[in-house]
């Protein structure tokens, strides 16, 4: 008896070691084709029409194809075809509708037409939309179709079809739908020839509707959309608009399918979750194979998708040595599947990271000293413990820019008078970015020069880019003015010892911000303090989030922080936050600063619209110059991306824009199954002791009940 459980514990302790202890996922799994991740907000919207934010993008660009796609590697950003023949060059035509060339003036142009062709064979994902029965009908559409049922799973009978122009063209409409309320709707309906009128119309119809009737919008005509043939439509742009091309890489443009609309319209499904909202339907890579946002959701291969594009062969300077070329031309996707857990806290999901259960992470604040350290002169290198391990370090400065804003119409702050642009260039050159940076940014982040971040048309890192009212360009880098200079300019502006030379009243300014960003009590000390080395007094109001937001409207502050990640990689798409027509009180804009300065509108009007020339470079160099001079921002910074990979996680590059990423990456599971083993070995020796201490106190208790059980027989 003492041998056997002897025995049994020894073999409990083997199966211990065969897997780790504490491994979230199914044993037979281990060796498996997956990818783990982790979300920390859950979605809200996984209609292409409505998704606009970085935690749904996460997902909707690994199952919705738009025509054109991002190369996954190079730099700047490039247009590639996606499920489209090429990427299409726009005709331009003037009002007597004759063609003209693209270097016609732009004021003549008034429309532009984009031709696009679908790569023939092209499936959508197995899905019950698409189910039909011999006659050809769908299979489920009817009345109680939802009853009994929670999940597209709950539908047994799926099906298929190609591809369609039709598809695309539907979802444009989709776009002016009054109950999805499309982000970009106004913006486009200021683009697309009779995408306003459609709205009008759509508006209209569903005012005599229930809210949730399903709208055939195939019976509602979009002038600027026409149909070609099968694989071909058009588009009609009103003016000339380059940037058209990058919302053609978005899911907004993405297709969705008229069976797809009218089967997630049916009486019920709603109340269920059963909408396109929350069970997406599209032709890329990946479908939704679980949602559960709250715990987990699941993207699994796409069946009707494998094989149909390659890895790329060709990317940047050193693309090859880092090992990111080895996988050209192989087949697409290069993982079966991908779960993402929902992490809530940033502990645990670093812990599970360490452990091997995450293929990828971010660096928290918690876990910086841990990951990096950051060595003298600020280059930024992984610790003893992540090289050990070998963990990789991605970094990339983001397509970002965060600024402290004056509001214009401000009557001490603002304005283009010499007073009030003198005290804006003091107040930039005290607050110290590189201080911040380093302080508050774990050295994760650039100081800005201009709206323009690193990988945008017309951004320059030498002389040349500097802001020279707030830098002097010193042994080949620039360095901040000296505070001695900001404190001359409050001198010029009438504010000596910060004090109104003309009242003798001290200068007090205000920063409205929210709990958050801004909002921690440290940030805001330093930030007191920088407005200190000037005299300057600097009083925060704190509200929330909707309270400054109205004021921002109304334009009831005088600083305020605010920043922005860009749509598409294009100067217009920063630039147009200083552009005097987008100003936020006059036209509800999203120019915050209310900033007007006629010259550079001028100059903006003129390079919106034009292709990537030097001719455009150097307006853009005249339009920095305003803006380092009338100084509407403190040029914040442009925060850096920092990426932690497992040595098995191969193909990672950090994309902005380019969010279709997930295809390109693979695994390498059986090293990862055997760091999972090494890193998470159970401490057997405390279980063995506890076991010897049961063994001591149960073999003697055994021994002397056999003994009695043996005397009881003999009598």
């Amino acid at each position: 008896m003492q041998k056997k459980l002897v025995q049994l514990l020894l073999i409990a302790s083997l199966g211990a070691c065969s897997q780790p202890w504490n491994d979230p996922y199914p044993a037979a799994d281990a060796e498996s084709n997956i990818l783990y991740a982790a979300f920390t907000d859950r979605p809200k919207h996984l209609d292409p029409a409505q998704s606009y934010t970085e935690d749904e993008i996460t997902f909707t660009a690994q199952i919705y194809e738009p025509p054109l796609q991002y190369h996954y590697l190079k730099r700047p950003y490039e247009l590639i075809p996606g499920t489209v023949k090429q990427v299409p060059q726009p005709r331009f035509f003037n009002a007597q509708g004759r063609e003209v060339p693209a270097d016609a003036r732009v004021d003549t142009i008034v429309e532009s037409v984009y031709e696009l062709t679908l790569l023939p064979g092209i499936g959508y994902q197995p899905h019950p939309a698409f189910a039909v029965d011999a006659t050809g009908q769908p299979i489920y559409l009817g009345k109680g179709i939802a009853d009994g049922r929670q999940a597209v799973s709950d539908f047994p009978q799926t099906g298929s079809r190609e591809l369609t122009a039709d598809d695309y063209i539907y979802q444009i409409k989709r776009l002016a739908l009054p109950r999805i309320h499309s982000p970009i709707f106004g913006m486009m309906a200021d683009k697309i020839v009779g995408l306003q009128e459609l709205g009008e119309a759509l508006h209209k119809a569903a005012k005599d509707l229930p809210a949730d009737a399903w709208i055939d919008l195939d019976a509602y005509p979009l002038s600027g959309v026409e149909k070609v043939d099968r694989h071909t439509w058009r588009i009609r742009v009103k003016g000339k608009y380059p940037q058209f091309l990058f919302w053609l890489a978005m899911p907004f443009f993405a297709p969705v399918p008229r069976e797809v609309d009218r089967f997630f319209s049916q009486p019920g499904m709603a109340a269920k979750n059963l909408t396109l909202d929350w069970w997406p339907v599209g032709t890329g890579p990946f479908m939704l194979s679980e949602n559960d946002p709250n715990r987990r959701m699941v993207l699994s291969r796409n069946p009707n998708f494998s094989g149909r594009q390659t890895y790329p062969c060709e990317g940047e300077e050193g693309d090859r040595e880092a090992g990111l070329l080895a996988d050209c031309g192989k087949p697409l996707p290069l993982i079966d599947k991908a779960v993402f857990s929902r992490e809530k806290e940033a502990i645990p999901y670093w812990n599970k990271f360490l452990q091997g259960y995450y293929d990828a992470s971010g660096i928290s604040s918690d876990s910086f000293d841990q990951a990096v350290r950051v060595n003298v002169g600020g280059d930024v290198a992984l610790t003893d413990e992540m090289r050990d391990k070998g963990i990789r370090l991605l970094t990339s400065v983001k397509i970002s820019t965060f600024y402290l804003g004056f509001n214009m119409l401000d009557p001490v702050i603002g304005g283009l008078n010499g007073r009030a642009t003198l005290l804006r260039q003091a107040i930039s050159i005290a607050v110290d970015q590189e201080e911040y940076i380093s302080i508050f940014q774990n050295g994760r982040g650039i100081p800005a020069q201009s709206p323009l971040p690193p990988g945008i048309f017309g951004y320059e890192g030498g002389e040349e880019g500097i802001n020279a009212a707030v830098y002097d360009w010193v042994d080949g880098k620039p360095q901040r003015k000296p505070v001695a200079v900001a404190r001359k300019l409050m001198v010029d502006a009438g504010y000596p010892n910060g004090r109104d030379e003309r009242s003798g009243e001290p200068l007090v300014v205000y920063l409205d911000t929210t709990g958050g960003g801004m909002g921690e009590k440290s940030r805001l000390d330093w930030l007191t303090r920088q407005f200190a080395k000037i005299d300057v007094q600097l009083v925060v109001r704190s509200t929330d989030f909707n309270r400054f937001q109205d004021k921002i409207r109304k334009g009831n502050v005088q600083l305020y922080y605010l920043g922005w990640n860009a749509d598409y990689p294009d100067p217009e798409n920063f630039f147009f936050l200083l552009n005097g027509r987008e100003a936020k009180v006059a036209t509800g804009g999203e120019n915050a600063s209310n900033y007007a300065n006629p010259e550079f509108d001028r100059l903006f009007a003129r390079m919106k619209n034009m292709d990537n020339t030097p001719e455009r470079l150097q307006i853009i160099r005249a339009m920095n110059r305003i803006l380092h001079h009338d100084a509407p921002w403190d040029f914040g910074l442009h925060p850096k991306s920092y990426t932690l990979a497992h040595r098995w996680l191969k193909n990672r590059r950090p994309s902005d824009v380019g969010n279709n990423i997930l295809k390109y990456q693979r695994i390498d599971a059986v090293d990862r199954a055997n760091a999972r083993r090494e890193w998470n070995r159970p401490v057997l020796w405390p279980l063995v002791l506890g076991l010897a201490v049961i063994l001591l106190a149960i073999v003697p208790a055994l021994v002397g009940y056999r003994r009695r059980e043996r005397l009881a027989a003999v009598r």
